[in-house]
Parts: structure tokens; sequence; C-alpha cells
């Protein structure tokens, strides 16, 4: 699901760069100060045709070349942004080696580079749960085609005869890979090892337009997915190893939105397990995503609040209103209203005190919202998919520090959809000190996500396997 301040499932940066007579190429340190602090590395390169190419490392996290989009200069000043990841940089040169600007993901930040010839260095990499050879199970590279397209995936069978009961894993938002890898953590990778171990067959399909998958990402919505995970479970009901009668779908996040879609028009699903999937409405899912990553940013809780009705105004108006002047006109009126009610010190802190920087924040929702994908996900409602699934096994799980689906907000209506819908089987649990990622986190901080070792939590997993042993198997 996507995020907006530092997402990373998740993020880092709007970038843009026009260039006049300043030459902006080099190497450039910068840190931010969100909750502890995050280095960050920025490579720019102009090219023959004086435009430039820009990419980012979070040291700290362990992500290295992230592309920056439309990285572009204008006399003095360098944006840059990466779209997957809802950030925007705008910085001035004010002098040769020193960038001063903001840093944008849904909360605005002071930021400033400084060009440098000894960029920050990554801390060593330790991924303790990423499998390793050698493995108890058979392993198999496969691709299939379907819905029009070729998919490449990753397929683990357990050792022995006979059929076995299936799980097809479904990534977050974003453009993922078949172990939805994030600063190196693979947690379907990790998934699929601990399923196959006990006794499961384990599908994990790159996204459209990734790896060996076709497609294009770009222009796709959730419905889109949707239609990849049907073309998947045909072709994983067609394996001669698989008990075609217990096949299950596991998603995470927007794949856990994609899963009770699929499960609910299918009669073929035995089980459906939720990884911090939505209970609610997007717009408001949204509105409490924004204020809790605000919170986490040491933005004050009163202030975060008080922007929150706001916020979904903005969304709201997004889902109506399809001219995108229209819109903008509507989020700037949004934006004013909030700030005409508002101390000078709070705007400061959310850096929309003038109106310059309001509009530049009106722009980039604005944008956010343009993409095909965006649109679609800002008008969903899990809950008419939730209350058809009467004959679908459902475990639904959320940790309880996830910021970016909100436990408290989410699991209860997962519950009253299943109760309302007249599910058989489900159990709706919320998992004591887990992220979003379901790891064991310390500051709870999207930025943390790749300083922890931990990739999936044990007690997680452990929930997992006793839920489909009791209730599959």
């Amino acid at each position: 699901m996507k995020i907006k301040v530092i997402n990373l499932l998740l993020g880092l940066f709007f970038t843009s760069s026009l260039l006049a007579q300043t030459n902006f190429s080099g190497t450039w340190n910068a840190t931010l100060n969100v909750a502890g602090s995050l280095r960050l590395v920025l490579h720019v390169q102009q090219q023959q045709d004086d435009t430039y190419t820009a990419s980012l490392d979070s040291p700290d996290q362990n992500a290295t070349g992230i592309k920056c989009d439309n990285a572009t200069a204008t006399g003095n000043t360098f944006t840059f942004a990466i779209d997957k990841l809802k950030v925007r940089y705008t910085g001035n040169l004010i002098n040769d080696t020193t960038l001063s600007g903001t840093f944008t993901q849904g909360a605005s930040l002071p930021l400033d580079f400084h060009r440098t010839s000894v960029p920050f260095v990554a801390k060593p990499i330790v991924r303790p749960q990423t499998p390793m050879p050698p493995f108890p199970y058979k392993i198999e590279e496969v691709i299939y085609t379907g819905n029009g397209l070729q998919y490449g995936g990753t397929l683990t069978i357990p050792q022995g005869k006979g059929k076995f009961p299936a799980v097809l894993l479904i990534t977050g938002s974003g453009q993922q890979d078949r172990d939805e890898t994030i600063f190196h953590h693979k947690p379907f990778a990790v998934l699929a090892d601990v399923l196959t171990r006990d006794g499961f067959v384990v599908l994990r399909v790159d996204d459209r337009g990734k790896g060996n998958s076709t497609g294009n990402f770009a222009n796709s919505t959730t419905a889109d997915f949707a239609k990849d995970v049907n073309a998947s479970v045909d072709y994983l009901k067609s394996r001669t190893e698989v008990n075609d009668k217990k096949v299950g779908l596991m998603g995470h996040s927007e794949g856990g939105m994609i899963a009770p879609m699929v499960a609910s028009q299918r009669t073929d699903i035995n089980f459906i397990i939720l990884l911090a999937g939505p209970g609610i409405k997007i717009v408001d899912l949204m509105a409490e995503q924004n204020a809790d990553v605000e919170k986490s940013l040491g933005i004050n809780a009163a202030l975060a609040d008080d922007f929150k009705p706001y916020f979904k105004t903005i969304l709201e108006n997004s889902n109506s209103t399809s001219d995108t002047m229209q819109l903008l006109q509507k989020t700037m009126q949004t934006l004013n209203d909030f700030a005409s009610k508002t101390d000078s010190n709070s705007l400061k802190t959310l850096n929309i005190f003038t109106d310059k920087e309001r509009e530049l924040y009106a722009q980039e929702l604005v944008k956010g919202f343009s993409s095909p994908w965006f649109k679609y996900f800002l008008q969903f409602d899990p809950e008419p998919y939730l209350t058809k699934l009467r004959k679908v096994k459902v475990l639904a799980l959320n940790g309880s520090k996830d910021i970016q689906v909100n436990a408290s907000q989410n699991l209860p209506a997962i519950r009253n959809d299943l109760v309302a819908g007249k599910t058989k089987q489900f159990e709706v649990k919320e998992l004591q000190g887990l992220n979003h990622l379901f790891q064991t986190c310390n500051k709870c901080t999207v930025q943390e996500y790749g300083e922890l070792e931990e990739t999936f939590s044990p007690v997680a997993l452990q929930t997992i396997i006793e839920w489909l042993n009791k209730n599959v198997k």
C-alpha cells in the first residue's frame, strides 16, 4: 500500500533538474532528520544534451541506485522526483558545494545536500533469514502465459509424492520482484521457504514488466493485477503436484486487497491470508496513513490529526474531479482553508507556510493522483469483496505498529465484513510490536525497514503456519 511520507515499500524523491550555466554533476551527501537521521547520497550526471540523470542511495537502508525521475535544473535550482516513492526534492545552489532545499514525501522537511568526493558508505547488509541452500524441497524456475502476458516465477515443491496444498503469494504496491525485495530483505523468499518446508507448494511471481514477466506496469491498475493473479492461479492449478481443492492466496498490503477481489469472483479458492490488507475505504486509510507517517517523522500528533480531515477532503476531491486544473484549484482551496485556521509555526513545520509552498505541495499531490493506478486505488472499497467470501477460509493479520495500514482501523472493519458476509471460518489477529513488513520494530518508522536485520517476524510466521495446519491441511 502506498505510503506518503518516506514510503519506501517505499520511497525517496522527486527529482527533476534542468541546467542553465550551473553544473550540478557530482556526488552529494545529505542527512535527513526524520525520527532520527537518514543519510542520503545523490548521484547527478550531466548528459551531452545538457540534460541530467540522477540516482539516489540510502546507505542506512541499504538501498542503492534508486532511479530519479525527471531530474531537472533551472538556473540555480535543481529538482528531482522518485515517482514510485512519491518523493520530491527542490533545492537552490547557494554556493558551489551546497544545495539547500526541501524534501517532500507526504510531509515536507528541510534538506541540504553537500557536494563531496567521499559519499556516505552503506552499513554491512545482514539478512540472516534469507534462505540459503541446500533446500529440502524442489525449486523450479517457471515461465507461463495467460491474460495475454508472460509471467516468470519460482515454484517450490515439497519432497515426496502426492498432491500438496498450494499458496500463491501476491505482492504489495509498487513494481515488485517475485521475492518482494525491499532494502535487500526478501520476505516472499522467507515465506516460501517456511511454507514449503511445512508441506505447501508455493508460487511467487514477478510483477508485470519486472524480471521475466511482460506487460506495462505504469499504465496498470489493481484490477489489472487481479487479472495477473487469476492467470497465476490457473497455472498453479495445472500443476500435477497441486491439490486443486486446496489452493489459496496470500497477499501483502495491496496484495491483501487483491486476494479478496480474486477469491470473491472464483469458486475454487479454498483460503486467503491477508497480511496488512485494507478493511476500509482507501480514502480513509490514506488519511490515517498520512497522519501516522507524519507523527513517525516527529510532527506533533495534534497537528497531524488536525490536518487529517483536510487531507481526506483532498483525496475525496480527487475521486470526484476529473479535470486536473479544477482538482489543483480545489486542492489549493483546501490547503488555504487549513492555513487560515492554523498558526504559522505549525504551517512552517509542514512546509506549507507560504503560498508558493502550498502551490508546490498541491501540484505534487495532483500529479501523484493522476496515474491510472492511483485513480483506481483511491476509489477502492474492500467491503463488497470481503462480504462475498462465504466459502473461503480467511486469516487476516496486521502489526500493531503498522503506520501504513493502521491495525486498529482496518482489522475491526475486516472482521465486521466477514461476519456480515457469513464467512464460516476466519481469524482476525493483531500481532504486537510488528510494522507494515511484519518486522519486530524499535522506532517503528518507514525509515527503519532497511535498518532492521529481521525480515519477517518468527511470531508472524508461526501464526501463519499454525493457522494453515489447523484449517487447510
